[in-house]
C-alpha cells in the first residue's frame, strides 16, 4: 500500500533536532522513515483492525512487514560490525524510525533478534552457528503468576519480608539434558510466531531453585502455543502463551552458566530498556508532527486553531517532551554501545521517560484533534492506545523506577 507521492514527501519532511547526522546515518534514516511511511503505517492501521488470529494468519499484511524489513539490509550482525558510536547512532534511527510507522510492528521486528543477541553479546559460538539472524525470535521472561517479578532479577523491587510464589516455568538441569515444564504468560512478543525463544527461567539443579538463561527451538517436542491476545493496544504486535511439556535439549542451548544468570538478566533488560526508549521517543514524534499538521488544518473561532496561543504553547510543551526523550535515548545508546560496561540505570531511565511522553504527547495531540482524535479516520486514538502499553511492557514503569532507585540508593552506576 502506498501513499501519493505528494504527501510521502510532505510526510518525509520530519522534525526534529537532526542537524548533525552524518551522511550514512542521515540515508539510513530517510530510508527507513519511508519504509515506515509506506509500509508499516498503513500496514500497522490495517492490522489493528483484524482479529489476533488473522494477523498472524498465512497471507497475512504481517509477513509482507518482513519481506519489506529484510530488503534494507539492517540486520544486528550488520550493525553490531560497525564501529560503537556509528552503530548506536543508526539503531537508535532504526527503531525511532520503525516505530514513528507503528509500535507494534516495530516492537516484533526488534525482539526478533533477542536469542541473537544474547548469544552475540556472551560469545555464545553453539548458539551463534546454530540460530539464523533472519529467524523470529521473542523473549520468554514473563509468566502468569511474574509479570514484573521476572525483571527484579535480584528482587530490590520487593516488599520487606515476602517472597515470590512458586515459578510457573522450571527447568531441570541432570547432566547434559534440560528438561523443561510450565508456561510462559500471554504477554510473550511473537510468542505465537518465533521460532527461537531466549528463555529466562527458574532451574533445578538439585540444590534448590535457581535461575537460568537459554534459547529453546520452538520447534522441539512439547512446545505448544496458546491463543494469539486479544487486547487494547499494539494490536499488530503477535503475543500468546508458549507451554513447555517435558521439552528436552542438550546444555549446549544454555546462554551462559547459571551461576552467570544475574549478568544475563541485567544485559537483557538493559538493552530492552534502552531499545524501548529509543522505540517510544518515535511513538512521541509521529503522535507530535500528526498534531502539528492538525492544527493548521483545523478551524474553530473562524481560524486554523494554530492561530490560538493555547494552541501554539501546548504544541511547544509536546516538542519539548519528545526531543528529551530523543535526547535521552540517544545519549543512553551511544554509552551503552561505547562504555565498557552497559549502564542499567540509564536504561530505565530512558524507558521511562520515553514511554511516559509517549503517551501524554499522544494524549495532547488527540485533545488537538477534538471529536476526530476519537475516530478512526484519524491514527491518534491508535497512538494513544499502543503508547499506554509501552508503560507496562518490558517492567511496568512502577517497578522499574524502584529498581532504578535502589541502585541509586546504593551507589551502583556500574554494577
Amino acid at each position: 500500500m502506498s501513499l501519493p507521492s505528494q504527501d510521502l514527501n510532505d510526510r518525509l519532511s520530519f522534525t526534529g533536532l537532526d542537524s548533525q547526522l552524518d551522511e550514512l546515518t542521515l540515508e539510513f534514516q530517510q530510508n527507513l522513515h519511508r519504509l515506515a511511511v509506506e509500509v508499516l503505517r498503513p500496514i500497522g492501521t490495517e492490522l489493528d483492525r483484524m482479529t489476533p488470529e488473522a494477523v498472524i494468519a498465512e497471507g497475512s499484511p504481517y509477513w509482507d512487514v518482513w519481506t519489506e524489513f529484510k530488503k534494507l539490509g539492517a540486520s544486528f550482525s550488520l550493525l553490531y560490525s560497525l564501529e560503537s558510536l556509528q552503530a548506536a547512532r543508526l539503531m537508535s534511527v532504526m527503531l525511532e524510525e520503525l516505530t514513528w510507522g507503528d509500535a507494534g510492528l516495530a516492537i516484533s521486528l526488534s525482539v526478533s533478534g533477542t536469542p541473537w543477541l544474547l548469544a552475540h553479546h556472551f560469545d555464545n559460538q553453539f548458539l551463534l552457528n546454530n540460530i539464523p539472524e533472519d529467524s523470529i525470535g521473542c523473549w520468554g521472561i514473563t509468566e502468569p503468576d511474574h509479570g514484573s517479578d521476572m525483571v527484579d532479577f535480584n528482587g530490590v523491587a520487593m516488599s520487606p519480608g515476602s517472597s515470590q510464589s512458586r515459578p510457573n516455568c522450571i527447568a531441570t538441569i541432570k547432566g547434559n539434558e534440560v528438561v523443561i515444564n510450565g508456561q510462559k504468560s500471554a504477554w510473550v512478543s511473537n510468542g505465537t510466531v518465533a521460532q527461537y525463544s531466549a528463555l529466562f527461567c527458574s532451574c533445578d539443579r538439585g540444590n534448590g531453585l535457581e535461575k537460568v538463561a537459554l534459547v529453546v527451538p520452538l520447534d522441539a517436542k512439547g512446545v505448544t502455543r496458546g491463543k494469539p491476545l486479544e487486547k487494547m493496544g499494539q494490536r499488530a504486535l503477535p503475543q500468546g502463551e508458549i507451554y513447555f511439556d517435558n521439552v528436552s535439549i542438550s546444555t549446549d542451548w544454555l546462554i551462559a552458566p547459571v551461576e552467570q544468570y544475574q549478568q544475563v538478566a541485567r544485559a537483557q533488560l538493559t538493552e530492552a530498556n534502552g531499545g524501548m526508549g529509543m522505540m517510544f521517543a518515535g511513538l512521541a514524534r509521529a503522535a507530535f508532527e500528526e498534531a502539528l499538521n492538525y492544527t493548521h488544518e483545523r478551524k474553530q473561532g473562524g481560524v486554523p486553531i494554530i492561530g490560538h496561543p493555547g494552541v501554539r504553547s501546548r504544541l511547544l510543551h509536546m516538542f519539548r517532551k519528545v526531543e528529551a526523550a530523543r535526547a535521552l535515548a540517544r545519549r543512553n545508546a551511544e554509552y551503552n554501545m561505547t562504555a565498557p560496561q552497559p549502564e542499567l540505570l540509564g536504561s530505565i531511565s530512558s524507558k521511562i521517560t520515553s514511554t511516559q511522553a509517549a503517551f501524554e504527547v499522544a494524549s495532547d495531540a488527540l485533545q488537538l484533534f477534538g471529536g476526530n482524535g476519537m475516530t478512526l479516520e484519524y491514527p491518534i486514538e491508535k497512538m494513544l492506545r499502543d503508547a499506554r502499553s509501552s508503560m507496562i511492557e518490558d517492567g511496568c514503569n512502577d517497578v522499574l523506577a524502584i529498581k532504578g532507585g535502589s541502585e541509586l540508593a546504593q551507589g551502583k552506576l556500574h554494577s
